[in-house]
């Protein structure tokens, strides 16, 4: 084994002579035996192991034999103790994904500051192929059924091309003593219920399953390769970025054959949800306005685009208003109308109508909170005025101050909603067609 654990380094040019490895210890059979390769293969090393605290005294357990494993090897340790089950309820996630983020986090601050070129884990062949099932079932697109990647950033795994049966066997050549863990016997996890009697039961079908099923990852990793190629040139023609600012056009999407594998992959790395993507598929050919919210972005369907935005702090307090919209409920309540300007035209007095200059606007609109440093030119005044001064002469108490909201155009306040609109957009004689905006109370 040892033979094709070089091998395989050699041909996917996973390590240099110079490099220095974090080698990630939980002290199961796997990453013990890639540690005793790692040390019989001459590299320079270091153990990382976490101690999730799920499993109590076998998870302290867990941790005394790693440390006894790296004062045997005389090899630099770092140990970290979490508190996996009350981060998890605060980032609302499940507990292995809690584990996944906070090891990998901690794991590339140890490679940058100490530092390592690499962090090795011990993922072998049958956690591909159980990868497989698990992506399948989740509905995650080609990408998913490709299995493991064995090098990403720098992250590398040496030990994909052994089954668990090749590890099980110079385990016990080499007489490696190592930690059972008990909740790999539990079928109340999915990874587990596949181990156990998904892959079992297609064995009986095919006693070379799992051969097959490698060979077939392998042939849908080439197909990935040609997909997105195809994707990538579809993404160039299609999207524009600006500022954080993603435009994907309409126009263009409707013509695509297979459109909703297209949205699918320009989508899913703004974290929307397969089912999400399925609505927004949808909506392209809807009513425009419609707004969809992934745990990091906002997209919005426009007339002519679907525009993907970040979601930060304040972003969660954001609303867009679309071209041909004639209503929206949040923030607040306003009524749209688009009007032909005549000479006869009467713009209202009542500071709860905004009429300002149609074409003087670029879609989608803006509603958001004031923050200090926003400044407008009120209507009647040629110079612009910082918002806070205007709001201290309209005498408003704390309260309303917070209850504000403003309507932007790109980056200028057009109206500061039930108070002023700005001078810039007002109706003049030049303008051809009026937008009246109602407030609702």
């Amino acid at each position: 084994m040892i033979d094709q654990f070089r091998s395989f380094i050699r041909d996917n040019n996973l390590i240099r002579k110079t490099d220095k490895i974090l080698l990630t210890v939980s002290g199961g059979i796997d990453s013990v035996v890639m540690l005793d390769l790692f040390i019989r293969s001459g590299f320079n090393c270091g153990i990382a192991h976490c101690n999730f605290g799920l499993r109590g005294d076998e998870s302290d357990g867990d941790e005394d034999f790693v440390r006894h494993l790296a004062h045997k090897h005389n090899l630099k340790i770092y140990c970290k103790r979490f508190n996996t089950e009350e981060f998890a309820l605060e980032e609302n996630i499940s507990i292995q994904m809690a584990a996944r983020k906070l090891r990998y986090d901690w794991f590339e601050k140890i490679r940058q500051s100490h530092p390592y070129n690499l962090i090795a884990t011990a993922h072998n062949q049958d956690d591909v192929l159980e990868t497989f099932f698990i992506n399948l079932a989740r509905g995650s697109g080609i990408r998913g059924l490709t299995g493991i990647k064995v090098i990403s950033g720098p992250i590398i795994r040496p030990l994909l091309f052994a089954p668990r049966n090749l590890i099980e066997a110079y385990a016990n050549e080499h007489s490696l003593s190592f930690r059972e863990d008990s909740s790999n016997a539990s079928e109340k996890y999915t990874r587990n219920k596949i181990r156990h009697k998904i892959l079992p039961l297609f064995e009986e079908i095919n006693p070379g399953f799992r051969t097959t099923l490698t060979e077939n990852i392998q042939k849908l990793r080439d197909t990935e390769s040609i997909y997105y190629n195809e994707i990538q040139l579809k993404r160039k023609e299609l999207m524009t970025g600006q500022d954080n600012v993603i435009i994907i056009s309409l126009d263009k999407l409707r013509n695509l054959p297979q459109r909703k594998t297209y949205l699918f992959e320009f989508l899913s790395e703004y974290h929307f949800t397969p089912k999400q993507i399925n609505d927004i598929n949808d909506a392209v050919d809807a009513t425009s306005g419609k707004q969809f919210f992934s745990t990091t972005n906002r997209l919005v369907k426009d007339r002519s685009k679907l525009i993907v935005t970040p979601i930060g702090e304040e972003e969660y307090h954001r609303y867009y208003i679309t071209e041909g919209s004639d209503h929206i409920y949040e923030p607040v309540h306003l009524e749209f109308m688009l009007i032909e300007y005549t000479k006869g035209f009467h713009i209202p007095a009542e500071s709860y109508i905004a009429c300002l200059d149609y074409d003087l606007l670029s879609f989608p609109l803006l509603i958001r909170k004031w923050k200090s440093g926003d400044y407008f030119h009120p209507l009647g005044m040629k110079h612009r005025k910082k918002l806070s001064d205007f709001l201290v002469d309209e005498k408003l108490s704390i309260v309303e101050k917070e209850n504000l909201w403003l309507l932007l155009n790109n980056e200028d306040i057009v109206w500061v909603v039930n108070h002023r609109i700005d001078e810039r957009y007002k109706i003049t004689s030049r303008t051809k067609q009026v937008l009246m905006i109602k407030s609702v109370p």
